[in-house]
């Protein structure tokens, strides 16, 4: 970036680290409609200490890795479904191209979604420009390939 105030360009869907939680490759959705940013997390657990234990799930397969972190809040959220939902909230950092900044992420299941993440405006705002033309601006991890879809048949 040549400018001090020149924001990182990433596309509608980039992979993003977790680095306090030694997580990285986590498929994420840019979502600029979406206020808060989610991550798809399973068995939450408030432990006593006050603080909260889960699963962070890392694709399809089912890989997770445990964590531990302070809850920030408890959010009442309302997903494109438009049911209310009460969601923890816990702070961590993310990194995305080359900004590494403090993100408030909602722990959700998002089993249902390609994606285990998703990015929301406040995360975003002051840093990135989002090209929604675009997608994996800011690279694969380990030089992941996309397979190829396979092509469709013409009916003669």
């Amino acid at each position: 970036m040549a400018r001090s105030d020149a924001k990182q360009l990433v596309g509608w869907r980039e992979y993003v680290a977790l680095p306090d939680w030694d997580i990285g490759g986590v498929l994420a959705k840019v979502d600029t409609g979406a206020r808060t940013s989610s991550l798809h997390v399973e068995n939450i657990r408030e432990l006593s200490s006050g603080r909260l234990a889960f699963d962070v799930v890392l694709d399809r397969d089912g890989r997770f890795k445990h964590v531990i972190a302070s809850p920030v809040r408890v959010s009442r959220v309302r997903p494109s479904t438009g049911q209310l939902q009460q969601r923890h909230v816990v702070l961590t950092t993310l990194r995305l191209g080359s900004v590494t900044k403090q993100v408030e992420l909602s722990l959700v299941s998002r089993g249902d979604m390609l994606c285990r993440m998703l990015i929301g405006r406040t995360a975003l705002e002051r840093d990135f420009l989002v090209d929604v033309s675009k997608r994996y601006l800011c690279g694969k991890p380990g030089g992941m390939k996309r397979a190829p879809h396979p092509q469709k048949k013409k009916l003669t």
